[in-house]
């Protein structure tokens, strides 16, 4: 019989570190949910970039948010970020996306919106008896204090910069080592100083280190922490107990 995750598992860290691939396979492989966060500022960033207001100003952001419905499937196999109903998957990982999603994501008042989708979320999934994966950068000291496994994970930046290069190249986008290296520390500065919801681990986070690890080596150190904190139930007839 297959088992399936019960509760919620938080995955913080910053880009480069395998934590949204990982969160995928680890939410396909435990039957459970998965919420990409940083997937919702992302579908915000891109309203307020196609609304031609300046990312830096929060008041008009915040009216662009507002005013934008956002939406982000919660299947592992299926993720699917949608605006105002609209598929924008695509367009939400450029590097116009990239390069605007900090300062639209440190507005304190976009955050509170979005937190409070993201909570809806996650509750949805657990009262229906089952498990989700989150994965962004607050979801273990913000939007779920109180999971019962979060994890940060970590690379260096040498290693974050490598994979955010390869990641461009395979999406068909031109990106150097010393520009996605660049990029990858910009971003950390920006989210680790924001005043709201810095990046950072939760006092009882389990750090994981990444860099000398593949993708399968890190799913499978995540499904040792969530058997080891009991988080495993039996599926029956597609639900979970």
């Amino acid at each position: 019989m297959a088992q399936a995750l019960c509760g919620v598992v938080a995955l913080d860290g910053p880009s480069g570190t395998g934590k949204t691939t990982a969160a995928r396979r680890l939410a396909t492989e435990l039957n459970a949910g998965y919420l990409d966060t940083g997937a919702m500022y992302r579908v915000a960033t891109l309203a307020v970039l196609r609304a031609g207001v300046d990312p830096t100003d929060a008041e008009a952001v915040v009216a662009v948010v507002r005013r934008t419905r956002i939406d982000v499937a919660t299947d592992p196999s299926a993720p699917r970020a949608l605006l105002d109903g609209t598929d924008v998957s695509v367009e939400i990982r450029t590097e116009e996306v990239n390069r605007a999603v900090s300062p639209v994501s440190a507005v304190p008042e976009v955050r509170e919106l979005l937190v409070s989708e993201q909570r809806r979320a996650i509750r949805e999934a657990v009262d229906n008896g089952g498990g989700i994966v989150v994965d962004g950068r607050d979801i273990g000291t913000v939007v779920v204090p109180d999971a019962p496994l979060k994890v940060f994970l970590t690379a260096s930046a040498d290693v974050r910069a490598r994979r955010r290069s390869a990641q461009d190249m395979a999406a068909g986008r031109a990106s150097s080592f010393e520009e996605a290296k660049a990029s990858v520390q910009r971003r950390d500065h920006l989210d680790s100083t924001r005043a709201t919801s810095p990046l950072r681990a939760a006092d009882d986070a389990v750090l994981l280190d990444t860099s000398d690890l593949t993708i399968d080596e890190v799913t499978a150190k995540l499904t040792e922490l969530v058997e080891g904190r009991g988080l495993l139930g039996d599926e029956v007839a597609g639900t979970r107990r």
